[in-house]
């Protein structure tokens, strides 16, 4: 056992506990393929009945991967990257089509490849500590992990806002919107994960026995004109109507949008889009992994995470630099199909 992840039984729990404080939990390869061993340990184990996955201390759920290791792992040239995204999307997988329930708690900084972790869970809870984002426009990278699939089943226009903005969702917005199945105060988790382990059976009235009436949700003021300013489905259109709104809300959000990766932005647009007619999760995952190699060997990725990672001096240099010169050749060579024997597959059963 690695001690970034703690993964034990207790009772007829299994355990597993994010355990990389310093980095708020985000994930590099040796805990994934931890976290897919526990897995796949307990799916075939007759004492274990259910799944309880958390972080042992400190703020965060999982601020997502080791954004920082990959990129260097592209400069060098090796295959970390890529062995990287093949086990995380297989982990995210395996979560998906778990028939054993799991329960997520949200319970602080959920990004990236902690949305990944969360959001195939049966039960996902949030408390008033939930941060809750896909940010990977800013990196010059997309919403993975299947992104692609969660944020496209979001009402309205809102998985397209979340998408490009990288906005962040409190536990009170993530239970209106259906991110978390269950809004429950941080001081009662323990009790919760206690009564469960102790009765794994009754582990969906237990949560909701413990659930509360959370806050208004603030995205709630602004979802009709999520609706109306991110309906369009080219990225110039949705810049363009919301210079024309002109309310300090529209404003806000397109100086946000113009930070961001101009590529990024298009390839999460058109990965939304196309969801809708993903046959499987396999596929998606399949889908993703193509584009996560094609995106981290593109200049974008590599400057997202020294602008704001590395160097941390918040000025990209964006290649392509603006959204018209993002070409339709561009686009479709990061949407390509990997040649057989490189592409992504699932766990074999």
């Amino acid at each position: 056992m690695i001690d970034t992840v703690r993964a034990f039984a207790e009772g007829a729990a299994g355990r597993l506990r994010l355990n990389r404080p310093k980095a708020l939990h985000a994930l590099d390869l040796e805990m994934v393929l931890a976290t897919t061993r526990a897995l796949l340990q307990w799916r075939d184990d007759p004492n274990i009945r259910l799944v309880l996955i958390d972080h042992a201390e400190g703020r965060g759920f999982c601020a997502g991967g080791d954004v920082v290791a990959i990129a260097n792992s592209v400069a060098a040239h090796d295959s970390v990257a890529e062995e990287f995204f093949l086990h995380e999307y297989r982990m995210n997988h395996l979560l998906f089509t778990y028939y054993k329930p799991t329960v997520a708690f949200m319970d602080g900084v959920t990004m990236g490849g902690g949305v990944g972790i969360a959001q195939p869970c049966r039960y996902r809870v949030a408390t008033e500590n939930t941060r809750f984002a896909m940010p990977e426009t800013t990196i010059g990278f997309f919403p993975d992990v299947g992104g692609g699939r969660y944020l496209s089943q979001l009402p309205g226009c809102i998985g397209k806002f979340l998408a490009l903005t990288g906005a962040r969702l409190d536990g009170a917005e993530c239970k209106y919107l259906g991110i978390a199945t269950h809004y429950i105060p941080s001081a009662s988790l323990e009790e919760v994960k206690a009564r469960m382990i102790e009765h794994p059976e009754r582990a969906e009235g237990i949560l909701g026995q413990a659930s509360i009436t959370p806050p208004d949700a603030k995205i709630a003021d602004n979802v009709g004109r999520i609706n109306k300013l991110f309906a369009p489905d080219r990225l110039e259109d949705i810049l363009e109507g919301l210079e024309a709104d002109g309310s300090d809300w529209a404003l806000k959000e397109l100086a946000a949008l113009k930070t961001k990766s101009p590529l990024s932005c298009k390839v999460s647009l058109r990965l939304l889009a196309q969801a809708y007619g993903m046959p499987s999760f396999a596929a998606e995952m399949t889908t993703e992994y193509a584009l996560a190699v094609h995106m981290t060997n593109h200049p974008d990725f590599r400057e997202g995470v020294r602008a704001l990672l590395i160097d941390k001096d918040n000025a990209p240099n964006w290649t392509p630099a603006t959204p018209e010169e993002v070409t339709d050749e561009l686009m479709d060579a990061m949407f390509a199909p990997l040649p057989d024997g490189q592409k992504w597959t699932p766990l074999a059963e």
